[in-house]
């Protein structure tokens, strides 16, 4: 689930650790402002946190499509999206929109607001699984995996191609996202509380829980498919940079995964690609001097640019 009006979360699933009640949305639970802006457990989100620092740099994109993909690879949540979605017929359309939503919660001065609008956009969406299971779009545990997505993207993205992180870094990246979960006024109940629980829950994901399901196959098919030319594009053009921009999508989008998720997905991946592919990191962490000098406003989204502007970070 990428978190936004057109693309939906999902439901129960079959252990425990995955079947919260499937509309345990609580909107009524109390307001994160009522407390410091800080839920129990959490840290605060702001322009000295770490989640406002590696979220809003574009290097973030380096790893490709990793996030929706593990979304959609969650058999609830990727039935959800086929059911209710316009991911097959605009797919990059509904990657423009999905993305203000989520930083609005993360950046945006009323954070809890945009949470509870992004969540609320989710309450109709409900269905069956193929086998007659239920899912609802406010499932908390499906929900919350589509937000640990994010989360983990986040933090493979910063220590791969920013700096590498310190266990103490990850560790309030996790409480962080504590107070940006509670900002969609979804139960926390059973959600990861400490960086040492959130490995544990990632790993039972990607060992028990993910499946090759159609929409994860879809979302990262342009990988070994290739991309189909742009109607803009001129033929003899798109001949000419299809080969290398083809090829550059597919060494950062296969790269990009989790070597779980390739199996999965049966994604073709060598020892010397992968080589090739910590070659590659270490040459970008090596530019981040000169990636540091470009302006804030060319490097940022403009909503997380408006934000540290807002907090009077950008002189």
């Amino acid at each position: 689930m990428t978190l936004s009006p057109d693309h939906v979360a999902a439901s129960p699933e079959s252990t425990d650790h995955y079947s919260a009640n499937p509309d345990g949305a609580n909107p009524d639970s109390a307001n994160p402002d009522s407390r410091g802006d800080v839920p129990e457990g959490g840290l605060p989100l702001g322009p000295d946190s770490l989640t406002w620092e590696f979220f809003a740099d574009g290097r973030m994109l380096l790893l490709g499509p990793r996030a929706p993909v593990l979304q959609n690879m969650l058999p609830s949540l990727g039935q959800g999206v086929e059911d209710h979605s316009v991911w097959f017929a605009e797919t990059m359309a509904r990657f423009k929109r999905s993305i203000p939503p989520i930083f609005g919660t993360v950046y945006g001065a009323d954070g809890h607001g945009t949470g509870r609008t992004v969540r609320d956009f989710h309450k109709n969406i409900k269905g069956k699984m193929p086998d007659g299971t239920p899912y609802s779009a406010l499932n908390p545990m499906t929900y919350y995996w589509a937000h640990a997505t994010f989360v983990e993207h986040m933090m493979v993205a910063a220590d791969t191609f920013i700096r590498p992180l310190s266990r103490a870094d990850k560790e309030q990246i996790i409480k962080e996202s504590i107070t940006w979960f509670e900002r969609y006024g979804v139960s926390s109940r059973g959600t990861p509380t400490n960086l040492d629980e959130f490995e544990a829950y990632w790993q039972e994901a990607l060992e028990e829980k993910l499946v090759a399901h159609r929409t994860a196959k879809f979302g990262i098919g342009y990988a070994t498919r290739g991309w189909p030319r742009p109607k803009q594009v001129p033929k003899p053009v798109w001949a000419v940079v299809s080969w290398p921009l083809n090829t550059y999508s597919a060494f950062i989008t296969i790269g990009g995964m989790p070597e779980r998720a390739r199996e999965i997905l049966d994604l073709p991946w060598t020892p010397s690609q992968e080589k090739r592919y910590q070659r590659f990191a270490r040459a970008v962490r090596a530019t981040d001097p000169l990636y540091r000098r470009i302006p804030p406003k060319l490097r940022m989204h403009p909503i997380c640019y408006r934000a540290y502007k807002r907090e009077g970070r950008l002189g």
